[in-house]
């Protein structure tokens, strides 16, 4: 009779077999989700069809996907520069929305600015607003030993109802027939498309951030400190490194991502600051950050892949009339297998026979 066990590698798998396990872990999450829609009563084929039609298939959804990525990127990189340190960031979603909230005030407050104080302006506010949610999680954890993931998940919101307080409130704009957002920003406030696509120039942001991030952890001392400090935090503070400062210093770095994505989502694709800005990109990104590894080039695929089944789901329901919810489940079945697949980089199925 055979018996099968779990092996450790004395090796684990190099980049191919990586990449090997990867692939077959998403084939597996969209074996799973057409299964799901044949439950459903959609036909699996024609439903997978759609969702890939609807997220690559044409110029317009390509662009689309591109554009609900940037956000996704941004908030990703925040989330896996704090994973680096193991230091479990949830509240990019939070971050996110006082980013937006700051680069708002600055462009209700300065419209007649010209554009090139007024933009580096709101993204200074927007990174100091999401500075600020990551620090109070860090400075709790410091001085009162608070678990940081129920912390960050709580701010989300409080956050997000500081949002809606103001654009319900204070920053309604009269002229919105009673709808809740602020008036639209003045031209000098909002950054640009990329010609004649209907992509804005933050995917110059998110390339620039990107390399510096991978710049930061490749050729820094600090990088350097933060990746050993993650890797066994007792030998680094055996070491000497400082690591309560590096735990404030990744929580800081990863708001202040996380809001200038609130910056450009509510500057280049919206305009104005509405509720409806805050569809859970930040909770996205930390599915992204998993799938990619904590490599800001794995990310900046994994955003356009989890970008572009947003954009598929919403081609679902006009088609098949497939849920809303499909586009969640499907994010958590793709986390799911990788991180289960994730298991097989490190070990193997041992097969012995009893004696």
């Amino acid at each position: 009779m055979l018996r099968m066990r779990i092996v450790k590698r004395q090796e684990p798998l190099g980049m191919w077999g990586s990449c090997l396990v990867l692939i077959s872990a998403l084939v597996l999450a969209v074996m799973l989700s057409g299964l799901l829609l044949w439950i459903g009563g959609t036909s699996p084929g024609g439903g997978i069809a759609a969702l890939f039609q609807g997220a690559f298939g044409s110029r317009w959804a390509l662009e689309d996907s591109v554009v609900k990525a940037i956000p996704i990127f941004l908030c990703s990189l925040g989330v896996a520069v704090a994973f680096r340190l193991k230091v479990w960031n949830i509240g990019a979603e939070g971050q996110f929305a006082l980013g937006a909230v700051g680069a708002t005030w600055v462009a209700l407050s300065f419209p007649e600015w010209p554009k090139p104080l007024l933009i580096p302006a709101m993204i200074v506010m927007a990174m100091a607003g999401g500075g600020l949610w990551g620090f109070i999680p860090a400075l709790l954890r410091q001085k009162l030993r608070t678990n940081e993931i129920i912390v960050t998940l709580m701010l989300n919101y409080i956050a997000i109802l500081v949002l809606d307080y103001l654009v319900y409130g204070a920053w309604k704009d009269p002229a919105s027939f009673g709808f809740p957002m602020t008036r639209a920003f003045s031209d000098q406030a909002v950054v640009g498309k990329i010609g004649s696509t209907n992509i804005n120039w933050g995917l110059l942001h998110c390339v620039v951030l990107g390399a510096g991030v991978w710049a930061f952890f490749r050729f820094t001392r600090l990088g350097f400190d933060l990746k050993a400090s993650g890797d066994n935090v007792k030998a680094a503070k055996y070491a000497g490194m400082p690591y309560d400062y590096l735990v404030m210093l990744v929580m800081i770095m990863s708001g202040a991502l996380a809001g200038w994505a609130g910056f450009l989502e509510a500057s280049a694709t919206v305009n104005r600051l509405q509720p409806s800005i805050m569809v859970g990109y930040g909770y996205t990104a930390i599915v992204v950050a998993w799938l990619a590894r904590l490599n800001p080039l794995s990310i900046g695929i994994g955003s356009i892949l989890l970008a572009g089944l947003r954009v598929g789901v919403e081609n679902l329901q006009l088609d098949l009339q497939v849920p809303a919810a499909f586009g969640g489940i499907l994010e958590g079945l793709i986390l799911l297998t990788v991180l289960a697949g994730g298991l097989f980089t490190h070990y193997r199925i041992e097969q012995r026979k009893n004696p």
